[in-house]
């Protein structure tokens, strides 16, 4: 009985050391463990477990993915996010001003495939952050057309109307998408914790595929004339990267379909299918670059434009308070 009392005993005691020594084990790997834990991406319902930088980040490119999904939305079927996917817009205000366009088949049925990945892409963003209610977007023909006048420094007769034709809603998709591509790129090393690095990196491989294809059909149509006015479509797109430029205030960020040769891919060639810098290296834009854009005023405390309340999100809120 001595025996087994004194057995038992040094079992407890050594079982009770161990259990102290694993517990002081962990408690010592917890407190160094890699930095980046403490911001890595742990999804719960409440959105909580994101860093406040990526979570700020990840909600700003909303805003451009709200104009693109209504936009194209409308632009195919003739209604928007309100009929197709109403809990993505979080009771936000219905566009003003958007249609159908009176697209070919061919067109119709790219940009319904855009409208569509566009759904996607605001679906995949408000799994990882909360986000905010639709902006007021103003997709009329009469906002475009006052953008399109800006470019050219003059009114164009008739008005623009993105509407009107297949080659006009493409020379219209080529005013925004490209603008929330460059933000993409200038967003990821930003980004913290690797899964919202994921996110971005994956939204910015289709919306470069989409960029890819826009530049394409129209680079294939550059040297057409665009009735009535008489302008090729390359001349349309050059006008729109210059005021790109313009707004931005942040130098040279943006090019049209042909360029001079010293512009083009090594310095050698006018055809700019692509855009990028020297290197061929996508260009990218900050935020305040994207506002100052997307406003139409060159200013990130001004808004107007397709944006006439402003985008939504702390960061682009905090530059109107």
């Amino acid at each position: 009985m001595a025996l087994t009392t004194i057995s038992t005993a040094t079992i407890t005691t050594l079982l009770t050391i161990i259990s102290t020594a694993t517990i002081t084990t962990l408690l010592i790997s917890l407190l160094f463990l890699p930095k980046f834990y403490s911001s890595e991406l742990i999804i719960d319902n409440d959105h909580s477990s994101i860093a406040k930088v990526d979570v700020n980040l990840l909600e700003f490119p909303l805003n451009l993915e709200f104009f693109e999904a209504e936009f194209f939305l409308y632009g195919s079927l003739g209604h928007g996010l309100d009929k197709v996917a109403p809990n993505l817009t979080k009771g936000g205000p219905t566009p003003i001003g958007a249609k159908k366009a009176k697209l070919d088949h061919f067109t119709r049925d790219i940009i319904k495939q855009f409208a569509f990945q566009e759904v996607g892409h605001l679906r995949a963003i408000q799994k990882l952050v909360k986000g905010f209610p639709r902006p007021l977007l103003d997709l009329s023909k009469a906002s475009f057309a006052k953008v399109v006048d800006s470019a050219f420094g003059r009114p164009l007769s008739p008005p623009f109307d993105p509407y009107a034709s297949g080659l006009n809603f493409l020379l219209a998709s080529y005013l925004i998408p490209y603008v929330g591509l460059t933000g993409y790129v200038g967003t990821i090393p930003k980004l913290q914790a690797p899964a919202s690095r994921r996110l971005v990196a994956g939204l910015l491989g289709v919306e470069s595929g989409q960029d890819a294809i826009i530049r394409a059909y129209l680079y294939e149509h550059a040297m057409e004339k665009v009735t009535p006015y008489g302008i090729t479509v390359a001349e349309f797109t050059n006008r729109f990267s210059e005021l790109r430029n313009k707004l931005g205030h942040a130098g040279y960020r943006d090019e049209g379909l042909v360029v001079p040769a010293a512009k083009g891919a090594e310095g050698k060639i006018k055809g700019n299918v692509l855009s990028g810098d020297e290197n061929l290296v996508a260009f990218d834009r900050t935020a305040e670059e994207i506002l100052r854009i997307v406003y139409g005023s060159g200013s990130e405390h001004k808004p107007g434009g397709f944006y006439p309340k402003g985008a939504n999100g702390h960061i682009a809120r905090s530059h109107l308070h």
